[in-house]
């Protein structure tokens, strides 16, 4: 598996952005987080500007839909093989827009597909 951006990634430990990163940490995944406020979470640095990664296989989305318009265009230039949709961020119109541009669009819960090796 090559590298995983969290986007939307939060610097409280109980969100669920939060213990996706170190859930895919724990599981030996390569790992950028983007979030609103700079940071760290398990040995990952959190960054405020998404534009400047790299590589990057897959996108997992904890930002509510109406907050993702702002990011389709950044999204869809980082190129990455897949974005999962987690709980709470569904958006078809998104979905289009990404699998019109030939990106992979999963609505699933990573900590899930992490858990039971779906990854």
């Amino acid at each position: 598996m090559t590298k995983t951006l969290a986007f939307g990634v939060s610097l409280k430990p109980n969100r669920y952005s939060n213990l996706a990163v170190k859930k895919l940490v724990a599981n030996k995944i390569e790992t950028v987080a983007f979030g609103l406020k700079e940071g760290e979470v398990a040995g990952v640095t959190v960054v405020t500007d998404p534009k400047n990664f790299t590589d990057i296989h897959t996108i997992t989305l904890y930002i509510n839909a109406s907050r993702q318009k702002e990011y389709y265009q950044t999204i869809i230039a980082l190129n990455p093989q897949r974005v999962i949709f987690n709980p709470g961020t569904e958006n078809p119109e998104f979905y289009k827009l990404l699998q019109d541009a030939g990106i992979e669009v999963e609505a699933a819960c990573t900590l899930v597909l992490l858990s039971t090796n779906q990854y």
